[in-house]
């Protein structure tokens, strides 16, 4: 009879809630004999920053046979167990207070966590089948708990605690674990099952509505990619969702999606009105959930596979995380959950952001990929002078892109058939592998080429390794919509980002080349007084409105415990006004723009 393969053992529990520790235990049946490694992953997947999870692990130790094993500590997430007899055990604790869709969150209203804050790694063993036992807390007042996860279930019942399988590392920390007292609404898209987990008290919640809109935009979505099968490439999807008082946010997993809303987001039983939050955070399904295909599954080369001990740097988040961007409003109004003119609108809101800040003239969307490590995750006050965003202005390169292949194409071509080839291409395959081969910039581009029989290297070098804006007004218009560009307003202002601090009005950044800026005021300076006229952070912009443009005003500041003075003169209000409307003629056009927008 054949050896039995080997299987690595977790189990993991909610130690200790009020203090917000999960303890977790790990058994290598044989672990390596010249000492076994083991490390924590120092950044996660779709969050592009290194977050040193490992600093939240405490109170860590080993044994094997009864015995004690030492544990040398090599670098800031890894360790080494010294050579030992027999299965060894590791038992350790993970502080968990995070909050957010990335770590971990204990205490006594739920449990959060993505594999990569709590699941060592054991270095060589990555490829063999991974079981956790996923326990309950002790206590009578978390009987009514359940288990949300796409893990799947070895001898666990769905939603239930117990032991689930995963077959390599990779798969077992890509399946985000929520456990508690949550609300669960299932629905089903082209065949497949799917669920929502709302964790968090949200009164008349319209379960119906949500189950609905949803499956409009997953059923959408796996349509775009698969228009002939509808064969979605999961078995299973789940969003997990928690609802606060104030809060945005995903992160997106092979099969699921970590969430964060806030509660007046969600949809109340008898509005039949789609309000502003709610539509918001349908988008960010919809951007969650097309992250199934791009990214997860067709992603850049050097994501196949994860090196999760460093940066992994790539210059096509533009297209990963832009791309996405574009796609996820665009589901919307072709699933007919918003109506045309709300998408325009959207859309002119995405190109005012961009073009507020100067930082777009400086920095390409390739560079601001690159940088995402550095720059885009690491923002400071002068962000909006330095760099630009590979997610907004990402998502108008792709609709440039997008139309322009559909104008020179005369609608035979679109970016859906570009976004298809990749999926056929680079992702479809993914689980042959694990990991598939991914995208370097130099496909993308050939594929580009390929795909629509154009020559697109001209627009690369503009749209994503230049800074000039793009031009979409002529592109808009032979799809019979117009792009006007309102003049600045004759209000004055002080070009600045300002931020609450108490009652206080603090300047949160300082637009280049606006009145502040001349003026020689700096973000961190606390607004005092303008021509002493006591400054709050609620009366700053109703100050203003006593003065006209070029008006000279004495600014009153602190700059940390300094007061200082500064005199003012007032400049335009420069801020982007750009509005998009639909022409009814040429005719031509409207079925350009039909065929770009339609229901389908």
């Amino acid at each position: 009879m054949p050896p039995r393969r080997e299987v690595i053992h977790y189990a993991i529990r909610p130690h200790d809630l009020a203090l917000h520790l999960f303890e977790v235990a790990l058994t290598v049946t044989h672990p390596d004999p010249e000492g076994q490694v083991l490390s924590l992953p120092a950044w996660i997947p779709g969050s592009y920053m290194v977050r040193e999870f490992a600093r939240n692990i405490i109170e860590i130790r080993a044994e094997a046979g009864g015995r004690k094993v030492k544990l040398t500590k090599l670098d800031k997430h890894s360790w080494r167990a010294a050579r030992c007899k027999g299965a060894l055990s590791i038992t350790y604790q993970v502080y968990a207070w995070d909050l957010s869709v990335r770590a971990a969150h204990l205490d006594q209203t739920h449990g959060f966590f993505n594999g990569t804050s709590v699941f060592l790694q054991a270095h060589g063993k990555e490829q063999l089948a991974h079981v956790v036992d996923i326990q309950p807390p002790q206590g009578e007042a978390y009987t009514g708990w359940r288990v949300a996860t796409t893990l799947p279930e070895l001898k666990a019942r769905r939603h239930r605690f117990g032991t689930y399988r995963a077959q390599d590392y990779d798969e077992l920390i890509d399946h985000p674990v929520e456990m508690g007292d949550f609300t669960l609404i299932e629905f089903e898209a082209h065949g497949v099952p799917h669920e929502m987990v709302i964790t968090g008290h949200v009164p008349n919640l319209d379960n119906e509505r949500l189950a609905h809109d949803l499956q409009r935009i997953c059923e959408h979505q796996i349509a775009l990619f698969e228009p002939r099968t509808k064969r979605a490439p999961m078995q299973r999807y789940v969003f997990l969702t928690l609802a606060v008082g104030d809060g945005y946010g995903g992160l997106e997993h092979r099969s699921s999606t970590a969430l964060i809303c806030a509660r007046s987001d969600l949809p109340v039983r008898g509005q039949p009105a789609i309000s502003e939050g709610y539509r918001n955070f349908l988008g960010l399904c919809s951007h969650e959930y097309f992250h199934t295909w791009n990214v997860k599954r067709i992603k850049p080369a050097v994501f196949a596979p994860y090196d999760l001990t460093q940066e992994s740097y790539t210059s096509l988040l533009w297209l990963f995380e832009g791309f996405t961007s574009y796609y996820d409003d665009l589901t919307l109004v072709r699933a007919g959950l918003i109506d045309r003119s709300t998408y325009l609108s959207l859309l002119a809101k995405t190109i005012n952001a961009v073009q507020k800040g100067s930082g777009r003239l400086k920095q390409s969307v390739a560079e601001s990929s690159f940088d995402a490590w550095t720059k885009y995750y690491r923002q400071d006050e002068n962000a909006p002078n330095a760099i630009v965003s590979y997610y907004q202005k990402g998502s108008l390169v792709a609709l440039w892109f997008d139309l322009l292949i559909r104008s020179r194409t005369r609608g035979k071509r679109s970016l859906d058939d570009v976004m298809r080839i990749f999926w056929r291409r680079y992702g479809r395959d993914f689980y042959s592998d694990g990991h598939g081969v991914g995208v370097s910039a130099k496909d993308v581009e050939a594929l580009f080429d390929e795909v629509t029989g154009l020559r697109l290297k001209p627009v690369f070098d503009h749209a994503v390794r230049g800074t000039k804006d793009l031009p979409l007004s002529d592109v808009l218009a032979s799809f019979a919509i117009r792009f006007q560009d309102r003049p600045a307003k004759a209000t004055p202002s002080l070009g600045v980002r300002t931020r609450r601090d108490g009652a206080d009005c603090k300047l949160a950044s300082v637009y280049e080349g606006g009145a502040a800026h001349h003026a020689g005021l700096s973000a961190g300076d606390s607004l005092v007084a303008i021509d002493d006229l006591r400054v709050t952070a609620s009366n700053l912009d109703h100050l203003l409105t006593r003065y006209r443009v070029g008006d000279k005003v004495r600014i009153h500041a602190f700059r940390r415990d300094e007061l200082l003075a500064f005199e003012v003169s007032l400049r335009p209000d420069i801020s982007p006004k750009v509005n998009l409307t639909m022409l009814e003629k040429p005719v031509a056009a409207a079925k350009l723009r039909d065929a770009w927008l339609k229901a389908r």
